[in-house]
């Protein structure tokens, strides 16, 4: 990875910070080598901070780290785009970002999946989801089991309305259970992608 450090002044270049999963982005920031080097061998965003004249990892106060997943350069080899899982807000005002917008992606189904994670890591008494999870990951994998059947007896018939509720329920406890199993859709997007290739 080749960055022109020398096109500005103070050789420092812009780092656009963007969540890996939702695609939003959610901050930026100025990196040296000295600090880019950083990032890549600890896995977690180090800028230069220009206030503070030095070094600064993301978080190292707050605990609110951005843990790289990928890096890019752009066309001009002076900016780079750093996709990372945030850990905690990103903004020093607790916002999720640092234009206030909320780290969610456009897509309901990553939302949801939110929504999901929310329940399995602070549990509620009220909420169908957590006690699912609390019932354990047979429980989970049962239940998807048989809402496929439900969706196929659905599909054998004619009433698109019980066939769409069906489709509805059997993903959404998919998505429980890949929770439950500690992976996201993402990691499923992952492998249909690399078969399409």
């Amino acid at each position: 990875m080749q960055i022109d450090f020398k096109k500005s002044p103070d050789g420092l270049v812009p780092a656009v910070i963007q969540d890996a999963a939702t695609q939003k982005v959610l901050m930026l920031g100025y990196m040296n080598q000295e600090s880019l080097d950083k990032t890549l061998q600890e896995k977690k965003v180090t800028f230069f901070s220009r206030s503070k004249q030095r070094l600064w990892t993301k978080g190292e106060e707050s605990g609110n780290f951005l843990l790289v997943q990928d890096v890019k350069v752009d066309c001009d080899a002076d900016t780079l785009l750093i996709k990372v899982n945030p850990v905690g807000p990103v903004c020093h005002t607790g916002a999720d970002t640092c234009w206030e917008e909320q780290n969610m992606s456009n897509d309901f189904l990553f939302e949801l999946e939110g929504i999901i994670t929310d329940r399995l890591n602070n549990p509620s008494e009220n909420s169908y989801t957590s006690k699912l999870f609390a019932r354990g990951i047979n429980k989970v994998a049962q239940k998807v089991g048989e809402e496929a059947i439900e969706v196929v007896i659905e599909a054998k018939d004619n009433n698109n309305e019980l066939f769409l509720n069906e489709s509805a329920d059997l993903l959404f406890h998919y998505l429980i259970l890949l929770q439950a199993k500690g992976f996201t859709l993402s990691d499923v997007i992952a492998v249909l992608k690399q078969r399409h290739k």
